[in-house]
């Protein structure tokens, strides 16, 4: 996937219900919502079909956000103990 590189297959998935699957969900859920009300059409009744579509369509896209956002931490986390590793210097303990 171009969203991901490979080197994110290492890390362990992010659980499939979350902050940002479900709040994606919710707004997709909305927006079925909104298009029936705009085209005027009985807002929870009409469209079940949509209603799921944009739930569902709404829900994997938080979650691979969710997993891009991890895997950005993952890697500033990698770069940072990095430098720390290479830069002993810098990072003294403090003295006892």
């Amino acid at each position: 996937m171009a969203f991901l590189p490979d080197e994110s297959r290492s890390l362990p998935p992010p659980p499939l219900i979350n902050k940002g699957s479900v709040w994606l969900g919710f707004v997709g859920w909305l927006t079925a919502m909104l298009d029936n009300s705009f085209n005027r059409r009985p807002v929870l009744k009409a469209g079940v079909h949509r209603q799921i579509l944009f739930t569902t369509v709404g829900w994997f896209v938080g979650y691979y956000l969710v997993k891009r956002t991890e895997y950005i931490y993952a890697k500033v986390d990698r770069e940072l103990l990095e430098y720390v590793r290479q830069h002993p210097e810098d990072f003294k303990v403090a003295g006892v």
